[in-house]
Formats: structure tokens, C-alpha cells, sequence
């Protein structure tokens, strides 16, 4: 097995004693070196192959000495190749002529005769530059890549309902613009991705997406985490950390589940909206914001307010514009196109493409409610491609679907919480998931539901 370096190498030099002793020493330390004599053949080898290290000779012609014709065909070689790294090669040790080639964008300069140690040094170390260089601009494309790999699938909305019509009018609408925008909606409706949609069509596009989870965030952290803190503002604060308003300037900020926040949250959020700027948590320095804030709930926000839980005043700012998601109750017509989509997906994550749907399996999809929404289909096609013993998918691969038995209130509880919970879930099974209907039949306003099921993790 050969110890040389899988590298190549092109020495370009008018004398033939200099070609044979370069391909001597690099010879024995890279795959592949080549060795020209004549200029006029540099354009067909750059066109034929693409070099880690090129030696270039600064003169050609017999009697010249001033490196005109080494700073031409350096020009030369980076217009072919504008990531060639080059090392001038000259026997006149002309300062000024090293200087103006590393203007130009040679990487070194050797003067001859130079001992082979100092060579193989010299060219060593400009492979390992330009490798280096080559696997962070690898990085950064696979990077890339993955990103946008990323945003494709979290901003995939799959629908052809004449329901999700109104929605993609306002998102195209509303992108153009900075106005806030409040996405309401059912809990798996994905109003995760008509922001992201959002974000993807406006011109921050390029810009930072960061998105906030309002309802997993407990109120002592909750400044630390918007507005961020520095080293020593608390006792587990270690080192400075950016908040979430910061990461997201010039970008947009998404904060989901905006109506879990407290008052007092509430009122922290409305006056960094209204001044935008934040101030991290144990500093004195202001940093003004540039901002675009997209918010979503699926509590019923404006009756919050008329109830006191949620401030007016908040609720202005945030909802410029606001965008319904009908569930999927209303837009049947996406069911199929849905379930086939995540059937694709999980076929492959699990290794079953060949996992189908039957017809039977297509109509009871189709017929069924889900109270869970998009969410709920998405987790009942992945569940039923794990657990599934044969690759077309039957109706009773579906465990999720419609259960008489929970109909039925257990004679023998009598526990006031299990008989709640129980008569919250009966009231949503017979409202089809129609929450509003669900609140009436039980006596209930819509935010006092929306507390209960959050209580009983409904």
C-alpha cells in the first residue's frame, strides 16, 4: 500500500534540469506529479485537470529577469481556476517581484536554486492549505445542502382543499410585507409550517427563522430565554448567551403558543414589541431589533381577552394580520394526499417502501374525525408502517381510529377529576373536535376548556 499523499501537483518551468529534480523529490511523497516545459500548453492542462499545488516559473524567455511573464500566466491560471493555489518559482530573489505576485494571489515564493528540503516543505504545506480550504467549502456546502433540505420539508404544506385557499392567499399577501401576523388554529393543524412558509417567501428569507416553544418555557427562564443574559446574571448563567429576539434580528421570530404566557409574561413580551429592542438579562446595553414576529395559538385568544387572561393591548400588536387554519375535519380532500405523503416518508425512514394503502384503509382514513388533526394523521401512518406485518396497510392497522368503549363513563369511578376528564372527552368526540360546540355542550367558555384539557393533557 502506497504511503503518498492522493494529491497532484503541476510544475510549469522552462528548464528542464529544474522539471527533472522537482519530479524527483515530489515524486516520491504524491500520487501525481506533472512537469511542463512549455507555457503555451498551461490553458489544456488547467482544462483537463484541477491541481492541489501549481509551481510556477516567473520567467520564460531567455534573458528576462523582471517576472512579467510569471505575474501574466499566474493571472492567467487564477481566471481558469480562481481557487488554484500557486508557488512562484524564480532564480532572482527580487523582493518587489515576490511582493507583487502575492498582490496578484500566488500563495508563496521559492527562489532558486532552493534545497529539495525546502521544496517538499513549501509544497507540503500549500496541499495541506488547499485541502483544508477544499473540506470547508465542502462543509459549508453540505451544510447548505442539509438546510435547505430542512426547510423543504418543514415548509412542505401538502393541500388542494378549496379550505386552504384563503390561507395561501393571505401567506403570499402577508410575506411581502413586515406586519406581525397571529396563526390561529387547532393543536397539529401545522402552523409551524404557514410561518415557516411565511418567513420562506419574504425577503429575509436568507435571514434567521428561529422559532419559540412559548408553552415549554417557565417563567423564571422566560427573560433569559427571549432576551438573553450574560456571564453571571444568575447563578447557572456560565457564559453569555444570546436570546431568542437576538438570533432572530434582521430574521423572523416565531413564538408558538403565545397564548400560554402569563400577564406578566404577556407584559415583558408588549415592551420590547414596542420599543424593539432587548436588553439581556445583567447588562445595561440595549440592542435595538429589526424583527419580523409571527405568532400562532390554538386557545381562543380574543375571548381570553374579554375574560381578562390575555392583554389587549399585546394582542394588538402582535395580530396585523390574521390567518384562520381550518382542521382537517373541514378539508377531507387532504386526507389521502396527506396519509400518502407520510407513507413515503416513514416507507423510507423504516426501510418499507414498498408499504402501500388499500381502499377499505383509504375510506375509513377519509371518514374518520381527527380530533389531532394533521399531527395525529402523520403519528397514526408512522405507528401503523412500524407496527404493520404485511406491506399494504388494513383498517385495523389503525388503532387510533373511532373506540366506542370510551363512550362509556366506568360505573364504579367515581372520582370527580376522572369523571371530568371523561365527560370533556366525550363532549369533544361528539362535536367532531368542534371545540366551540364541545365548550357549549358542557357549559363552558372556550378558554376554560382549553385549561381543563391542558390539566388532564387532553
Amino acid at each position: 500500500m502506497s504511503n503518498k499523499i492522493d494529491g497532484k501537483i503541476l510544475v510549469l518551468d522552462d528548464d528542464q534540469g529544474v522539471l527533472y529534480t522537482a519530479k524527483m523529490i515530489l515524486k516520491q511523497h504524491f500520487e501525481t506529479v506533472v512537469t511542463e516545459g512549455d507555457p503555451k500548453k498551461l490553458d489544456f492542462l488547467l482544462n483537463q485537470d484541477k491541481y492541489d499545488v501549481i509551481v510556477l516559473d516567473m520567467n520564460f524567455s531567455y534573458g528576462l529577469t523582471s517576472g512579467k511573464e510569471g505575474i501574466k500566466l499566474l493571472k492567467k491560471v487564477l481566471e481558469i481556476d480562481p481557487e488554484a493555489h500557486v508557488l512562484m518559482n524564480t532564480a532572482y530573489g527580487d523582493i518587489e517581484i515576490a511582493v507583487e505576485a502575492m498582490k496578484e494571489g500566488a500563495v508563496d515564493f521559492l527562489v532558486k536554486p532552493w534545497p529539495k528540503e525546502k521544496l517538499l516543505a513549501t509544497v507540503k504545506a500549500i496541499f495541506d492549505l488547499s485541502r483544508s480550504k477544499k473540506e470547508v467549502k465542502d462543509l459549508k456546502a453540505g451544510q447548505k445542502i442539509v438546510l435547505n433540505d430542512q426547510q423543504r420539508k418543514y415548509g412542505e404544506i401538502i393541500s388542494s382543499s378549496p379550505a386552504m385557499k384563503p390561507v395561501f392567499a393571505a401567506i403570499d399577501k402577508v410575506a411581502q410585507t413586515d406586519a406581525n401576523v397571529l396563526i390561529l388554529g387547532e393543536n397539529g393543524t401545522g402552523k409551524d409550517l404557514i410561518a415557516n412558509a411565511i418567513h420562506k417567501k419574504s425577503p429575509r428569507t436568507e435571514e434567521n427563522f428561529i422559532k419559540v416553544d412559548l408553552g415549554a418555557i417557565s417563567e423564571t427562564l422566560f427573560e433569559s430565554e427571549l432576551f438573553g443574559h450574560v456571564k453571571g446574571a444568575f447563578t447557572d448563567a456560565r457564559e453569555d448567551k444570546p436570546g431568542r429576539f437576538e438570533l432572530a434580528n434582521n430574521g423572523t421570530l416565531f413564538l408558538d403558543e403565545i397564548g400560554n404566557l402569563s400577564l406578566p409574561m404577556q407584559a415583558k413580551l408588549l415592551t420590547t414589541l414596542q420599543f424593539m429592542q432587548v436588553t439581556r438579562v445583567g447588562s445595561n446595553k440595549v440592542m435595538h431589533l429589526n424583527t419580523r414576529l409571527i405568532c400562532a395559538t390554538n386557545m381562543p385568544i380574543k375571548e381570553m381577552v374579554g375574560d381578562n387572561e390575555f392583554r389587549q393591548d399585546l394582542l394588538y400588536r402582535i395580530n396585523t394580520v390574521e390567518i384562520h387554519i381550518p382542521p382537517l375535519r373541514e378539508r377531507r380532500e387532504d386526507i389521502e394526499p396527506l396519509a400518502r405523503h407520510f407513507l413515503k416518508v416513514y416507507g423510507k425512514k423504516y426501510s418499507k417502501e414498498k408499504m402501500r394503502l388499500n381502499e377499505t384503509t383509504v375510506t375509513k382514513l377519509k371518514a374518520y374525525s381527527w380530533p389531532g388533526n394533521v399531527r395525529e394523521l402523520q403519528h397514526a401512518i408512522e405507528r401503523a408502517i412500524i407496527m404493520a406485518n404485511s406491506h399494504l396497510l388494513a383498517p385495523e392497522d389503525f388503532l387510533l381510529l373511532e373506540r366506542p368503549d370510551q363512550n362509556v363513563i366506568a360505573s364504579d369511578t367515581y372520582n370527580i377529576e376522572d369523571m371530568e376528564k371523561q365527560a370533556i372527552q366525550n363532549a369533544i368526540r361528539n362535536a367532531e373536535g368542534n371545540l366551540t360546540k364541545a365548550a357549549k355542550t358542557l357549559g363552558l367558555g372556550r378558554s376554560t376548556l382549553y385549561r381543563k384539557m391542558t390539566k388532564y393533557k387532553l
